[in-house]
């Protein structure tokens, strides 16, 4: 019988679809890449997610952000991802959390739980300790390095930590996954040269920051705000959900 998925039940096969239907995908950071990776695994027919991100909507999101929209401003974006992914597929189970991982609160998730794990958050301390956590649990992860301050959607590779080049984020990680005995991770990076942006306070969420009342980590507070487009987080997010895609149906 025809469904939403018969399109990709084509490629993947009924095997692959059920493998789909049955795995729990946890996604750390519902921003510009984990909409996107979220999106692109929930129109893949992927059955159940956990949805972590303590940010709400904000206007500067419109530009790049899949569940950014005039209305969903302000909003949870975690509870507007599980608004669409239900769109997609009512069937769907999906579980929010309102948080951001921490080594603090490590010990509310249970990992071993997931059928595989995105890491799509853009703090160092936060992606070590979902790294660490899903390969402690024997849990796939798949993490993406830097995607802002970039033009050029043709730059990202998929490659191991140690194989990366070019990327001030990844080097960092290189360092740090070293000094943590992490032998490998899949990673999604850009061989692009970041851009410096415009150092314009016209323009600046540095000193016109509008993100909603009560957002826990404004702006303001941020070490750096970098410049972002619709077109370069969006394919980091596809390529990682179509990495999570072919790992969990192989």
């Amino acid at each position: 019988m025809l469904n939403q998925f018969s399109r990709t039940e084509l490629l993947l096969g009924k095997d692959g679809m059920e493998r789909l239907s049955e795995s729990r995908v946890a996604v750390f950071g519902i921003g510009g890449v984990g909409g996107y990776a979220t999106e692109a695994l929930a129109r893949s027919g992927v059955g159940h997610f956990v949805l972590i991100d303590d940010d709400r909507i904000c206007l500067t999101n419109l530009n790049r952000q899949v569940i950014a929209t005039r209305k969903t401003v302000g909003q949870y974006k975690a509870d507007a991802m599980k608004e669409r992914i239900l769109e997609i597929n009512p069937n769907a189970e999906v579980e929010v959390r309102k948080c951001f991982y921490l080594p603090e609160n490590a010990d509310e998730f249970d990992f071993s739980q997931y059928s595989y794990v995105i890491d799509s958050v853009d703090t160092v301390t936060a992606k070590l300790g979902i790294i660490e956590q899903a390969q402690r649990c024997g849990v796939p992860v798949i993490s993406c390095m830097g995607a802002g301050n970039k033009l050029d959607p043709t730059k990202f590779q998929v490659a191991d930590i140690y194989e990366t080049t070019i990327c001030p984020l990844a080097r960092v990680m290189r360092h740090e996954c070293r000094k943590r005995g992490i032998r490998a991770l899949k990673v999604v990076y850009s061989t692009e040269e970041c851009i410096r942006p415009l150092d314009d306070m016209e323009i600046s969420c540095r000193t016109h920051c509008i993100c909603p009342p009560d957002t826990k980590r404004k702006c303001t507070v941020r070490r750096d705000i970098p410049g972002s487009v619709a077109f370069v987080p969006s394919v980091a997010g596809l390529i990682l959900a179509g990495e999570v895609v072919k790992d969990l149906v192989k």
